[in-house]
């Protein structure tokens, strides 16, 4: 559905294409980031860190391979782009085996109220995160094509700082796994903010790096902010993994149009250096978590 946004006749096509596409990628995330909790045994920050930077990497191959094909092609052809990715799934679902997840009778939502206030704080951090993550991602490229580069020169730089982020998604489940999740997701949001601050003032390679570093701090908390949930309520792992991932995702995403409003008004640079802010108000909520959580050992879903 996703590769049909470019023959979208109108917005309000448009936006069915979007819904029914993120309808598939928010059906798929939940059962297949529990799956990847019950098979990490005593490394679940890894495990998670494999699962999610699978994922992010592939987003950030996503400019490398549109931008230069719709600006060669045009958007006409976007559907095109869907063949290799139905070839790969025919591939693998002939292939794969079927794991069952075995989900607790007393799980849902109704089985998170006990774990409501912790799981509100790890929440708020995850939508914070997703906010600037998603709001650098989208107006970085309208910044550099307003300073003269063309789509094609946007989109690999967008594909770096992509690409820095699923790195540091792989080294964050690890770090959790070693120093605890708690530390990690602090740390990680702090380190991120002079980078991101820096970034929008700079050009050439030094912003690219300094954006990329940026991006490898910020996303480094995406599978651990995952695993630190499922350890706060171990009733339902899938059912934690759809609050923190598609859930949290989704409203995080939802308040990119305000940060569009706001570069309208007072300049995208000026707006992406106030928003490399959040990440330190989001550091801030994860101060009552639980210091001493075991991620290591916790129940089957």
């Amino acid at each position: 559905m996703l590769s049909f946004v470019g023959v979208a006749p109108s917005v309000p096509a448009l936006a069915a294409i979007l819904i029914v596409g993120g309808l598939g990628a928010a059906a798929f995330h939940p059962p297949a980031a529990a799956l990847a909790h019950r098979l990490g045994g005593r490394y679940p920050g890894l495990a998670m860190s494999v699962h999610i930077t699978g994922g992010t990497l592939g987003f950030s191959l996503g400019p490398l391979l549109f931008a230069p094909f719709a600006q060669r092609f045009g958007l006409g052809w976007t559907p095109v782009l869907a063949v290799p990715g139905l070839m790969v799934v025919a591939f693998f679902l002939t292939r794969a085996p079927a794991i069952a997840l075995h989900a607790s009778a007393a799980g849902g939502f109704r089985a998170l109220r006990p774990y409501a206030r912790p799981l509100s704080l790890l929440y708020i951090i995850v939508v914070l995160r997703t906010l600037t993550s998603l709001a650098f991602a989208t107006y970085v490229p309208v910044m550099l094509t307003r300073r003269g580069l063309s789509v094609a020169q946007a989109g690999v730089i967008v594909a770096a700082y992509l690409f820095a982020s699923g790195a540091g998604g792989l080294l964050g489940g690890p770090a959790a796994d070693r120093f605890g999740a708690r530390r990690v997701i602090m740390l990680s949001l702090i380190f991120a903010t002079p980078f991101l601050i820096a970034a929008p003032l700079l050009s050439g390679w030094v912003f690219v790096v300094v954006l990329a570093t940026g991006g490898l701090f910020l996303q480094s908390t995406l599978p651990v902010n995952v695993v630190f949930g499922q350890a706060l309520a171990p009733v339902s792992a899938a059912t934690v993994s759809s609050l923190m991932m598609g859930f949290a995702w989704g409203t995080g995403g939802l308040s990119v149009p305000i940060v569009g409003a706001l570069a309208d008004r007072y300049g995208i640079e000026s707006t992406l250096v106030g928003l490399a802010f959040v990440p330190l108000l989001a550091a801030a909520f994860a101060l009552p978590l639980p210091r001493n959580l075991d991620t290591h050992s916790f129940p089957e879903p």
